[in-house]
């Protein structure tokens, strides 16, 4: 049986709901997009163009709830199916955006670096329960300009999973659809198996800027899904009550779902968000706070009552470091995440209230992922019953280490974690060299990262990817990239 974790009863998850849709309808929102206004008017919404205001209609939030899927799949770039959102399926992805890294060598965190980047979509590729790769960190040494299409670039050179990503621009979107189109090879297909997601989010309380709603329509175009993440701050631009900040994201989320689907009706879509609550003392962000995890999975029942797979950006960290604090704010989120079913939890490798990416951290991270899936798979029979033949073994042999049923479900009763996790006896650990987590998760990093194998995408992709992304940075002054020659030779060579 599946433990389950649960916040909110039916009751509650309704007035939610009905709650949001009375905001929505009454209050409105601001939107500064004009087709998006345009597209909303279509549809009988009424609009102040020159307020830039629209107040929704219960019809056309009916509409877009009866036509959001409930369920879609993600695939690599060869095709292979690697996510299935919907139900209680949980996957974990990188958190992403990251502006800083943390320098294993300095122990300080940094700018992020093209090497940096490269380094990290080869080493999600070695870790398996990573199933999508995100755009995690922004280079800070191509112009800010193509900084989001070049992290897609990256991506899809350098790791053959799908990638969580998404745009500040409007023309970056374009060509970013350009290289899935590139590796896809068609619209039809990138459709039929889709190999990203992209992140919009409104702006609260309760605004979409102009960027972001034009961005959706372009995706909701060739049906790329999308993830709308909202992030409200609980007792700053959100009321201070848990559920009052919960009331305003569903509001904000619902907003986007309309947008998705009058503009593509069934276009795959996550109820995602990135709530926190707001720590007057310090005035952060904490999104390992219990509240802020809290509210997170309270979100995840109110998007399953509405029968729309779900996101949330919880399985990370507030500090500095890789020490207690980060193992256990991520643990703690990752857990609850997980036990109330998210389908998509971003967040592994972060720290710093989501401006800091670490190598060494992903990989302690993946481990936390790999206990905390054994945890899902909750407890089963196999065979203990009548349990007097294997008692009676027992007291034989006065142990069961090599009884048949031992042998026989030993792996798929216990896991073993790798490296990073130090099980050793204290003689063995002083033995094996007395290094810290830390220090064993930048040895597991090196280790994958020096065993790394390309992709395997075709060559012609790669080089109408290159092609592409050359032509998008010389318009902003960029003859050359960050390491370029590196990223050709290598690829166009294997």
């Amino acid at each position: 049986m599946r433990p389950a974790l649960n916040f909110l009863t039916d009751e509650l998850k309704t007035k939610v709901v009905d709650e949001a849709k009375t905001i929505l309808c009454e209050m409105g929102m601001q939107i500064r997009n004009r087709n998006t206004l345009a597209l909303l008017a279509d549809h009988g919404n009424r609009i102040d163009e020159k307020k830039m205001h629209v107040w929704f209609t219960e019809k056309s939030i009916s509409q877009a709830l009866s036509t959001v899927p409930g369920k879609f799949k993600l695939y690599d770039v060869h095709g292979n199916e690697t996510h299935h959102f919907g139900e209680y399926n949980v996957h974990f992805t990188p958190g992403s955006s990251a502006l800083n890294i943390l320098d294993h060598s300095t122990k300080k965190i940094r700018k992020v670096l093209t090497s940096d980047y490269i380094g990290y979509a080869k080493l999600i590729s070695g870790l398996p329960l990573y199933r999508a790769q995100s755009t995690a960190m922004i280079p800070c040494d191509v112009h800010e300009s193509i900084s989001d299409s070049y992290r897609l670039f990256l991506s899809l050179l350098y790791c053959e999973k799908p990638v969580i990503t998404g745009s500040f621009t409007i023309d970056s979107v374009k060509v970013m659809k350009d290289f899935l189109l590139a590796v896809r090879g068609s619209e039809v297909s990138l459709a039929q198996k889709p190999l990203a997601v992209f992140t919009c989010c409104p702006l609260s309380p309760l605004k979409w800027g102009d960027v972001t709603p034009q961005n959706l329509l372009e995706l909701a175009e060739f049906s790329i899904p999308v993830e709308i993440v909202s992030m409200p701050l609980s007792g700053f631009n959100a009321p201070v009550t848990l559920i009052g900040t919960l009331t305003q994201l569903a509001a904000e989320i619902m907003s986007g779902i309309v947008i998705g689907q009058l503009a593509k009706p069934g276009l795959p879509m996550l109820w995602g968000g990135s709530p926190a609550i707001f720590d007057v003392r310090y005035e952060t962000t904490p999104l390992g706070a219990p509240e802020t995890i809290m509210i997170d999975c309270a979100n995840n029942e109110i998007g399953k009552f509405l029968g729309i797979p779900t996101q949330a950006y919880v399985s990370l960290s507030d500090s500095k470091r890789i020490d207690a604090q980060a193992g256990i704010e991520t643990s703690m989120g990752a857990t609850m995440a997980a036990l109330s079913g998210v389908n998509s939890i971003s967040g592994p490798g972060m720290l710093d209230f989501e401006n800091c990416q670490s190598l060494e951290k992903l990989v302690v991270d993946h481990e936390i992922c790999s206990a905390i899936s054994r945890i899902l798979q909750g407890f089963e029979e196999h065979e203990t019953f009548p349990v007097i033949p294997l008692m009676q073994e027992l007291i034989h042999e006065q142990h069961l280490l090599v009884a048949d049923h031992t042998r026989k479900y030993l792996r798929s009763e216990h896991t073993f974690p790798g490296t990073v996790i130090d099980r050793t006896t204290g003689a063995r650990f002083i033995k094996d060299g007395e290094y810290d987590l830390e220090e064993r998760a930048h040895r597991e990093v090196t280790a994958i990262i020096d065993d790394y194998k390309p992709s395997g995408l075709s060559k012609e992709s790669m080089q109408e990817i290159i092609n592409l992304m050359k032509v998008e940075a010389k318009k902003f002054g960029e003859e050359e990239l960050p390491e370029y020659e590196g990223v050709q030779g290598s690829i166009m060579q294997s």
